[in-house]
């Protein structure tokens, strides 16, 4: 068939029906969206790595299992994407969020999205940015640069998926590689108009050496960002999953995509316009507490709540950078056995929060981290607590709209909002407190602000309880559907033009 701009916004689903049924070769499809890679990422600066000779190879290979007339799952021959950070595929490099010191670091091994997806058939093009050691909630680095909103080039993508995002946004690929600690699948999700899921911890492997436990505080995961639920569902199917490496891999078969009809009727959604604490920029309060009413359409009941939660939230988003610490601490130790002492020798490769953060981890002890535990604790309670009445938890995703990119590698969040101070970094994030507990939550398109900026809502689901999460995520998308809003990306003037 004629290769058209318009396969470019097809879904995962779409595309794999027209890989099977022969309507399109797999090296035909990875040649367009190649072709669009080449025209479109000057613009964004979503990939800072691709490997297109590799890519066709594994292309061709697809495309003569289906010549065979082999059986192939829905990602067989569907080009995608990882981030350049703890995400690994062997003989790529790996820079850890743009770390000039590693611009020439090979890896050997295979993260967990990386491995599955391509035994699954998919065809990875390449690798997207990510903020320095993933430790904010902007994406931007001083090797790469930040990575531009499809929405408007001039704002962030938000992190630290944000190469991911804009790629999946704009159409360079149809699913993408996310990972999340502090919400950095969610946080993109939400300022570049895409459904991004992060599972129940434990439902995806988390693989990590030489520390098996490394992804416990917060809790870690690898997930996706899409521009629909049914291909996120499909992208949870192919990661989920027993893993003997992952001491916490939940040993459950589930097909996440027959979620998508389950029925709302009788759900109970708790709905929480700040989650207790968070200062919340108008529209997008406004926008949320309508968008959350759609539910009841679906038959669902929705309520708004309160979750008991007294701490200010400046000592709950600095409790998130100190339980991240000691896994960064770990991989700056780990990087120094391996001869290069990034904290001595590439000091400048580092933004200066990061380094002030750092250097408080180095502090740090036992009871330290024993107390932040406590607090932790007060978290996921008061989550558990609205969730022994209620089926979900319905948010905002973040506080503030898209930030503008700094011409410094260095851009982040906003110091205040609604005249409050807040963390630059992670504290206009209502994303983290999941990361504290393990829940299963997505962000999903509420709608468009009144500068065409997209607005996120979060849904919370009970733990392992993902279906719930999926079928209020598609209910939704049926009654309020967003794919009218990339025509805002398809429509914008490229670099260059």
């Amino acid at each position: 068939m004629a290769l058209s701009s318009e396969l470019q916004y097809k879904s995962v689903a779409e595309l794999s029906s027209l890989l099977k049924n022969k309507e399109l070769s797999p090296v035909e499809m990875l040649d367009m969206f190649i072709a669009r890679i080449e025209e479109r990422n000057e613009s964004l600066n979503a990939f800072v790595f691709t490997d297109f000779e590799g890519a066709r190879e594994r292309a061709s290979t697809v495309e003569k299992r289906l010549l065979d007339g082999e059986e192939v799952g829905p990602l067989a021959g569907i080009p995608t994407a990882i981030k350049d950070l703890f995400d690994f595929k062997p003989g790529w490099p790996s820079t850890f969020g743009g770390i000039r010191a590693f611009k020439d670091n090979i890896v050997d091994f295979y993260c967990t999205y990386a491995e599955r997806v391509e035994a699954e058939g998919a065809v990875l093009v390449g690798k997207t940015n990510s903020p320095v050691m993933g430790f904010r909630g902007t994406c931007d680095n001083y090797l790469f640069g930040p990575s531009r909103n499809p929405f408007n080039l001039a704002k962030n993508t938000g992190g630290s998926s944000g190469g991911s995002a804009a790629a999946v946004a704009d159409g360079l690929v149809p699913i993408a590689e996310g990972t999340d600690g502090g919400g950095s699948i969610r946080i993109p999700a939400a300022w570049c108009g895409l459904y991004g899921y992060k599972a129940s911890w434990g439902r995806v492997p988390f693989i990590s050496r030489p520390n098996a436990f490394a992804g416990v505080n917060p809790f870690l995961f690898e997930g996706t960002l899409t521009r629909n639920v049914e291909d996120a569902a499909i992208g949870l199917n192919a990661l989920a999953g027993y893993d003997a490496r992952d001491p916490y891999s939940l040993d459950q078969d589930a097909d996440f995509t027959a979620s998508l009809k389950k029925p709302l009727k009788g759900m109970r959604i708790a709905y929480s316009p700040d989650f207790d604490v968070f200062p919340v920029e108008k529209e997008i309060a406004d926008t949320v507490g309508s968008a959350v009413k759609l539910f009841e359409q679906a038959g669902a009941h929705v309520e708004e709540v309160n979750f008991g939660i007294t701490r200010d939230q400046r000592e709950l988003s600095d409790l998130w950078c100190r339980l991240i610490l000691p896994i960064n601490i770990d991989t700056f130790e780990n990087f120094k056995k391996q001869g290069v002492d990034i904290l001595s020798d590439h000091r400048t490769d580092l933004p200066p929060e990061y380094i002030e953060w750092i250097e408080r981890g180095y502090q740090m002890n036992v009871l330290d981290m024993n107390r932040d535990q406590h607090m932790r604790t007060e978290i996921y309670d008061a989550i558990q607590g609205v969730l022994q009445d209620y089926d979900l938890i319905v948010t905002p995703t973040l506080a503030s709209h898209p930030v503008d990119n700094a011409d410094d590698g260095n851009t982040v969040g906003p110091a205040q909002v609604n005249g409050v101070e807040v963390d630059p970094l992670i504290g206009w994030c209502l994303t983290y407190f999941t990361n504290f507990t393990g829940h299963p939550s997505a962000s999903i398109p509420a709608g468009l602000s009144k500068d065409n900026l997209p607005i996120g809502m979060q849904i919370i689901g009970r733990r392992y309880a993902d279906e719930d999460v999926l079928a209020a995520s598609a209910a939704f998308e049926e009654i309020k559907p967003w794919q009218h809003i990339y025509e805002i990306c398809k429509n914008r003037t490229l670099i260059g033009s």
